[in-house]
């Protein structure tokens, strides 16, 4: 890991130190993953987050079930998988009223995203913090982080990931290997899938789809395009919640 990802990720886990004596040590890594990825999400959102907001007002006057709304508004976010339509984000989050305005903003995603975090119970946790004084003193600390892309790749933010699993797995007694594949596994594999298509995808008009059932912190997909992007820099990626598009369009 580079030393800019493994600062992030130790600052990350820095949150642990306001958990200690109102949470289980087991627990820290269910409370500091969602806040990670509520950050990086909102990051992801930023540039179209005005469009979606715009397309929203639209669309809600159309009285449609929740899954037309959101085919309508995932063309507002110019190619990305979910959106958020709360006008609320982290900056805005003030002491007063905290826990309903940040449980209002969760609510904000669209149904993948907000499953993530009904799979974290992170509802629950957000109750807890309140409860306990915290949740304005993490919010704070988890709003000073930059995780958007222009600041943090998606290969980066993966190894971030695997650093704040690697501690959670360790505060639990676990073995780390139990939650993610180590990156030089995750990059053989990736080799011996495309070994055989080295050729054609250096052609242009070759579109060739990378699934993964599993999809835990994006190791495999995001290996798959570095891999692509090797062999040929001008190919294109699309991502979906567990599958990665790569098409070439011209020759290197």
């Amino acid at each position: 890991m580079a030393q800019s990802t493994n600062n992030l990720a130790s600052y990350i886990w820095s949150l642990a130190d306001l958990l200690r004596g109102d949470f289980k040590q087991s627990q820290y890594g269910r409370v500091i993953l969602p806040f990670t990825l509520l950050r990086r999400l909102e990051g992801v959102l930023e540039k179209s987050k005005e469009k979606v907001l715009t397309e929203y007002e639209k669309v809600k006057k159309k009285n449609l079930p929740e899954a037309g709304e959101e085919k309508l508004l995932l063309r507002a976010t110019g190619g990305l998988s979910f959106f958020n339509i709360s006008k609320m984000d982290l900056s805005k989050l003030s002491e007063s009223g905290i826990k309903d305005n940040l449980e209002s903003y969760i609510q904000g995603f669209s149904k993948d995203a907000r499953e993530i975090f009904e799979y974290f119970k992170f509802g629950e946790f957000i109750g807890q913090f309140n409860d306990a004084n915290l949740l304005y003193k993490v919010m704070q600390r988890v709003r000073k982080m930059d995780l958007s892309p222009k600041a943090i790749s998606n290969h980066e933010m993966g190894l971030v990931f695997e650093e704040l699993i690697r501690r959670f797995a360790e505060s639990s007694n676990e073995t780390a290997g139990e939650h993610f594949t180590p990156r030089d596994i995750v990059r053989l594999t990736t080799s011996l899938v495309f070994m055989e298509d080295d050729d054609a995808l250096t052609m242009a008009g070759i579109i060739r789809i990378i699934y993964d059932p599993t999809a835990g912190t994006g190791g495999f997909l995001s290996s798959g395009m570095e891999y692509v992007h090797e062999l040929n820099p001008q190919a294109v990626a699309r991502n979906s919640i567990r599958r990665v598009t790569l098409s070439v369009k011209r020759i290197c």
